[in-house]
């Protein structure tokens, strides 16, 4: 799943890992929609941006972790910010990867 507010951004992604043999089972433009999507779906894994209207990343993380049925799902955040603290935070909300 990936979770991106720039749709071009999320086409590439998309297509990369249609390539690479992965399906993506579903898109989100903002971190409400992504939680409700991930909720929805329950995906293998997620690629999430933290920079989105409505719900930022960071909380989209913490609100995963905080669900036990969805808690085991692997997070990866991918953002272009790429400030240390972002990374810390979201490392330490349990984001798999930065």
């Amino acid at each position: 799943m990936i979770i991106d507010d720039t749709e071009d951004l999320r086409d590439l992604l998309r297509l990369a890992l249609n390539r690479g043999g992965f399906d993506v089972i579903g898109e989100a433009g903002d971190g409400k929609s992504g939680i409700d999507l991930v909720q929805a779906e329950r995906p293998e894994l997620v690629l999430l941006d933290l920079s989105m209207p409505v719900m930022d990343g960071l909380k989209l993380v913490s609100l995963v972790r905080q669900n036990a049925q969805l808690k085991g799902i692997p997070i990866i955040i991918i953002t272009t910010e790429g400030a240390e603290e972002d990374r810390e935070r979201g490392l330490a909300l349990g984001a798999n990867a930065y």
